[in-house]
């Protein structure tokens, strides 16, 4: 299964009648504020309880994929709610102010998104794993029930 997650490099640049920045340079623009974590860095901060890693990969990318063990999940369509210290539906994580969550998708693109909304949310320190879930497993670090 091919992931829906990838950047469009060789398509051509918005047209003038298109309002906004596009994907790519709102990709771009996001990643500038981030302190984005390389998959070493994230599985110590993670080891020493420093950080949570989360999930965001839809269930047929983890079935198809594998986990990171102890990784939280929480789908990237509820991913606000669940964080939000302020929202009826967030878990109990959410509650403390020292919460360092690092976001992970297949590949690294849609998690930089969902750390910047969560940034806009009021946690600064929201970030994404780099490369993602992909760089974590070719770095060699632990994945339980890879299918591949």
């Amino acid at each position: 299964m091919a992931t829906t997650e990838h950047r469009a490099d060789h398509l051509t640049a918005a047209t003038p009648e298109q309002p906004g920045p596009g994907i790519d340079r709102l990709l771009d623009q996001v990643r500038e504020r981030l302190d984005r974590v390389d998959p070493v860095a994230a599985r110590h901060a993670q080891r020493d309880g420093r950080a949570v890693l989360v999930d965001i990969r839809p269930a047929a990318q983890r079935a198809e994929f594998g986990e990171i063990p102890d990784a939280l999940v929480i789908e990237r369509n509820v991913l606000e709610w669940r964080l939000d210290p302020r929202s009826a539906a967030r878990i109990d994580l959410a509650d403390d102010p020292q919460l360092w969550p690092i976001i992970f998708c297949q590949e690294g693109y849609a998690s930089s998104l969902a750390a910047a909304s969560l940034q806009n949310l009021g946690l600064p320190r929201a970030t994404d794993l780099t490369g993602g879930f992909a760089a974590w497993q070719a770095a060699g670090l632990p994945v339980i029930n890879p299918h591949r």
